[in-house]
């Protein structure tokens, strides 16, 4: 079985979560991590399993990611099985937007079979010195959100394996 994950990564927390549903996938499926910008270029046929993940900017998908996905036809990938992830601060989706959700809606387009609802991983805010801006760079997951993600992809492979 061959999964392919294309994540955004600005700071590499998107990247990290990715690495680790990959290993909550197991040794039974063959991973291939591309980056959303570098998927507009590759050419690999339909993989059995398609995970689309990416860092929630401005209440929805980063521009890297909604160029790769607005590239995918209507109807292409009828029957793929996929799933999609994102990072974002911890607060209800309504206020920060979800880039998971979004892509969702995206894939669904293509004729995907989504096999889990989105899923959100979250990122601790920093909090900068009084006057300062905030430093996205410092940013981090949440403690325990590596492992949850490990524990995703194995669910995800518990549902598409025979």
């Amino acid at each position: 079985m061959l999964a392919v994950v294309v994540c955004d990564s600005t700071f590499g927390n998107t990247t990290q979560i990715a690495q680790a549903i990959v290993s909550g996938l197991g040794e039974g499926v063959s991973t291939r991590i591309v980056s959303a910008s570098a998927a507009l270029e590759a050419s690999f046929g339909p993989p059995d399993l398609l995970l689309v993940g990416g860092p929630t900017q401005r209440h929805g998908l980063s521009p890297a990611l909604r160029a790769f996905l607005e590239t995918l036809p209507r109807g292409s990938l009828r029957g793929v099985r996929a799933a999609t992830f994102d990072t974002r601060y911890h607060m209800t989706a309504l206020l920060s937007g979800s880039a998971a959700g979004q892509a969702a809606g995206h894939l669904r387009q293509t004729g995907c079979h989504l096999v889990a609802s989105p899923e959100s991983f979250f990122m601790e805010r920093d909090v900068p010195p009084k006057g300062e801006k905030r430093r996205h760079e410092l940013e981090r997951l949440e403690g325990g959100e590596v492992e949850r993600a490990v524990e995703w992809g194995r669910r995800i492979a518990a549902q598409v394996q025979p």
